[in-house]
């Protein structure tokens, strides 16, 4: 099984390094190119780069002023090799979360079939390193070790992994969401010491528009995207909307927080990875790259029917089997509607599942005076068989 896994493994990285030297993957010139228009003084946020808006942090930009200065395949080849590396530790640091003993190589191999994984790669994405950065610091944070930067770096490139410092105050780690904060601020103010018109046309009104891209696509697999589709347009979803986020939020991180403080810490990341991904008003299809975790924690609970349901839904997306081109079959609500927002419907599902748990599944030994609990992974483990399998999971 390790040899073919391996052999798998070998030629998903052939196809990596071959598209990287061949294709010139979109997103990734966008940010290159938002390193060269922080440098040059352009308006970085009032022109479009290769036909599309720079979206980002400035500090995201900034952090791609050196690869603006190599030449586009050099850059590319670099940052795409650096994507599988950061996958390939967040592969690493979820098994040791989990406390499984499965070989990297095969959990690899298997993540690279996720489209959000791949199209991250197709697309040159920066999701695979934020997910590697969160996971690094809600790794020790689950050893009682200190943390915070990770995270504070991650949400200082893309402001969505924000969520986590709140998962740090609800899980009582005050200083470590004073240190993600802090990271956050020292971020964003060396941004705006490079490039502060930049930095306050971004922080007085560009980092909430959504105007500036296309909420209705498919791919946009939000609350927000989803109702869009349905009422055939945004003008159609007033000020209402805002209870829905909101409530999401609450509900997530509630759910989230009582992981946290029972020692689960999978659980209360991969919970938190999903709120983030509902309350968000655009989560893209690539951004979905928070199944890894969740998957991790449904194996680890013994629920292999419900993880399979769910690596099929994310490996074969069968979003894009429905219209979304245009066609006016893709808008209004249909029988392929939830097919059309599958991945929206398995954040929901996810979460329902980890607040069904919270009653069946007890409590972890409480912590000591230093913040160490014993792994969760373990309890877990211990009492999965005896859990039936949740409907939600599935």
């Amino acid at each position: 099984m390790k040899r073919w896994a391996s052999l798998v493994l070998a030629v998903e990285v052939l196809g990596i390094v071959v598209f990287s030297a061949a294709y010139d993957s979109l997103d990734f010139r966008i940010y290159r190119l938002g390193g060269q228009a922080l440098t040059d003084g352009a308006h970085l946020y009032r022109e479009q780069l290769a036909g599309h808006y720079f979206t980002n942090t400035p500090f995201m930009a900034a952090l791609f002023t050196p690869l603006a200065a190599l030449p586009l395949g050099v850059a590319r080849m670099l940052w795409q090799l650096s994507s599988l590396a950061a996958f390939v530790w967040a592969c690493a640091l979820t098994l040791r979360m989990a406390g499984r003993r499965a070989p990297l190589v095969a959990v690899v191999a298997a993540g690279l079939l996720l489209q959000p994984v791949w199209q991250s790669f197709f697309l040159g994405q920066v999701n695979l390193v934020l997910l590697a950065l969160v996971l690094a610091d809600v790794d020790r944070v689950a050893r009682g070790r200190p943390a915070g930067i990770g995270i504070g770096i991650a949400t200082a490139v893309k402001l969505t992994p924000a969520v986590f410092v709140v998962l740090l105050l609800l899980g009582r780690r005050t200083k470590d969401a004073v240190t993600a904060t802090a990271t956050f601020a020292a971020c964003t103010l060396l941004a705006s010491s490079v490039a502060p018109e930049a930095s306050r046309v971004y922080w007085s009104r560009t980092f909430y528009d959504t105007s500036r891209v296309g909420v209705a696509y498919i791919s946009n697999q939000s609350p927000y995207g989803a109702l869009t589709r349905i009422l055939r347009g945004t003008a159609e979803v007033g000020d209402w909307y805002t209870a829905i986020p909101l409530t999401i939020a609450v509900f997530g991180l509630a759910i989230a927080a009582l992981w946290a403080r029972r020692g689960d810490w999978p659980t209360a990341t991969a919970a938190t990875g999903a709120t983030g991904l509902l309350v968000s008003p655009i989560s893209w299809a690539h951004h979905w790259v928070w199944i890894v975790p969740a998957l991790a924690v449904l194996l680890r609970n013994g629920h292999r029917k419900s993880a399979l349901a769910a690596y099929v839904v994310f490996a074969v997306s069968p979003l894009w089997w429905t219209p979304h081109g245009g066609d006016p079959r893709e808008y209004g609500f249909h029988v392929l509607t939830p097919v059309a927002n599958c991945y929206l419907l398995a954040g929901l599902a996810f979460l329902a599942y980890t607040a069904i748990r919270l009653r069946v599944s007890p409590p972890a030994p409480s912590s000591d005076r230093g913040g160490r609990r014993r792994p969760a992974a373990c309890g877990a483990a211990s009492h999965a068989a005896r859990d039936p399998e949740p409907v939600p999971g599935g």
